[in-house]
């Protein structure tokens, strides 16, 4: 899993970096950027959020809550409008304000809905209009617990717009790192981070080493 490694995610860039977070519902998307933007801002980078889950007023919200806890701006519109709209402006005005980091919010959505994964293809379009480059990361966020499921969301998402990174969430028992070895192995996908926990911190960026050790502990 060494060669998995990507700790430059979370350096600081010297332009313009669009990052697309995806998933299937319930996963922890929205708190999952939270955290990611923390370790960003951390390293000197300026951050701007896009909620671009207008699918549900409460994503909206909880998106919002971040920003203000971390500090960093958002960009947002009412629910319901269009989310690659909210994306394109977000960029937009980063550009225009030096900003060098875009978290781009998605609506948590089933691979099989066609609709929906059709919306998702075209906030990513969008972002090519104002960057050719763009979006210049795609991580797809995944839930430990959902077992072999995993595998086929990797697969479908995948097809949509080529996967950048993973991060796997709820990985706060050792036993359920077992489906992001057999993930890793398959698609051989960079593994950013690993949400152990709700906390604001509780976002570990991915080492392989510190992965294999806990995964081989004997309690």
């Amino acid at each position: 899993m060494k060669p998995l490694e990507k700790i430059e995610f979370f350096k600081k860039k010297e332009k313009l970096n669009a990052i697309l977070i995806s998933g299937v519902n319930g996963v922890g998307k929205t708190t999952t950027i939270g955290k990611i933007s923390k370790i960003l801002k951390s390293n000197g980078n300026k951050v701007m959020l896009a909620a671009s889950d207008t699918f549900r007023a409460a994503a909206i919200e909880q998106l919002e809550n971040w920003a203000n806890k971390i500090d960093v701006q958002i960009t947002k519109s009412s629910q319901g409008s269009d989310p690659a709209s909210v994306a394109y402006k977000a960029i937009e005005d980063a550009l225009n304000n030096n900003f060098n980091q875009v978290l781009i919010d998605t609506a948590g959505r089933l691979q099989n809905k066609k609709n929906l994964m059709e919306e998702y293809k075209k906030i990513a379009n969008v972002t090519k209009k104002i960057d050719p480059d763009a979006p210049h990361d795609v991580i797809l966020v995944l839930d430990a617990t959902s077992g072999q499921n995993v595998i086929n969301q990797v697969e479908e998402f995948n097809k949509i717009i080529p996967i950048t990174g993973l991060i796997m969430t709820k990985l706060d028992g050792t036993a359920k790192g077992g489906i992001l070895l057999a993930v890793a192995k398959k698609y051989k996908l960079p593994i950013i981070a690993l949400g152990l926990g709700e906390k604001e911190d509780d976002l570990q960026i991915f080492e392989a080493e510190k992965f294999a050790e806990a995964f081989t502990q004997i309690n």
